[in-house]
């Protein structure tokens, strides 16, 4: 029977439909010595942690990674195109919870919920209220989005028809303008911007994007949500604008270290929103994710190629190992 390792527990929807198709075998750890060993008699593995790349050299049977969401920085896809392994992902599927987790952050940061909600409760009723007059509302705003994609398109439309806030957006081709967003370079959107929300996958081109030119170049009062990745901003350059008072505040979800240390500094900033990579983790994401987690992997099971393939390059090699399935 084939063996399917999953870096987590899946949603009980995704591990009723492995039942009969695999023994499914959760990761006891997600170090890279304990996944790489764990993966050497592994058929698929599905992927929530970070893959080393020697995980590749020693999994012989190893047909595929299937991640388990969108981004692929988990995976190291030259190790596992060179070994012939598959790599395919779930995209879009946890689009709305992210979406709404960047409105969610918006609000608690213009209505300065943090301040009212660690005053009310360390100093009473009057010390919280006295937050809200420099509160603000939404509409009106301008939001820019960096990155268009699903996650993207998603923020933009809950930001315009439920919040009534100016769409920007920039994405690495220039668009025609489409109902009710504007297109901007980089630059333009981060001086126009009153809210700056980071949805761009991590590339070679976005590692560090949000660096201290830019922050430099933003409002006073901007607001910069990131739900990307962390390296897509410049730790240090924020670290000191926040310090000096240059921009309005941050929530972020991501970081370029995780965990994120305790004695970070982010946690030292009444207006910065620090979450532990949460923002795509709801019920309904985790059961989209799962359910079509499986639903590639009954595929490469059944001799098929994975819908979402993300390394068509390695079929050549996979098939060459996996001569039965031409």
């Amino acid at each position: 029977m084939p063996k399917i390792l999953s870096t987590h527990t899946l949603h009980p929807r995704a591990s009723a439909m492995l039942t009969g198709a695999g023994e499914l075998v959760v990761a006891s750890a997600l170090n890279a010595h304990t996944l790489t060993t764990e993966a050497r008699d592994a058929d698929i593995i599905i992927v929530r942690a970070p893959l080393p790349s020697a995980l590749f050299e020693g999994a012989t049977k190893l047909r595929a990674a299937i991640r388990h969401g969108a981004g692929l920085d988990m995976v190291p896809m030259e190790a596992a195109t060179a070994a012939g392994v598959l790599v395919a992902n779930v995209p879009a599927v946890n689009a709305r919870s992210v979406a709404e987790y960047v409105m969610f952050a918006a609000l608690a940061l213009v209505r300065r919920f943090r301040l009212v909600d660690r005053d009310l409760r360390a100093k009473g009723w009057l010390a919280g209220r006295d937050h809200t007059i420099l509160a603000s509302e939404l509409a009106g705003k301008t939001i820019g989005i960096v990155g268009f994609g699903a996650i993207g398109q998603a923020v933009g439309h809950i930001a315009a028809h439920g919040f009534d806030l100016n769409v920007v957006a920039t994405t690495r081709s220039m668009r025609p303008a489409l109902d009710r967003v504007g297109f901007l370079s980089i630059d333009a959107l981060v001086e126009q911007s009153d809210i700056i929300v980071l949805c761009c996958p991590l590339t070679p081109e976005t590692r560090g994007l949000i660096n201290r030119e830019r922050i430099a170049r933003m409002k006073p009062h901007a607001l910069l949500i990131n739900i990307s990745r962390g390296p897509v901003i410049d730790d240090d350059a924020l670290i000191e604008a926040l310090k000096k008072g240059r921009i309005g505040g941050a929530a972020l979800d991501v970081f370029a270290t995780q965990p994120l240390p305790s004695d970070h500094p982010y946690f030292g900033f009444d207006n910065v929103i620090v979450t532990p990579h949460m923002a795509g983790i709801t019920e309904q994401s985790m059961m989209r994710m799962g359910v079509g987690s499986a639903d590639e992997t009954l595929l490469v099971l059944a001799n098929k190629l994975p819908v979402n393939l993300r390394n068509p390059e390695a079929v050549e090699h996979y098939r060459r190992r996996f001569p039965a399935d031409a």
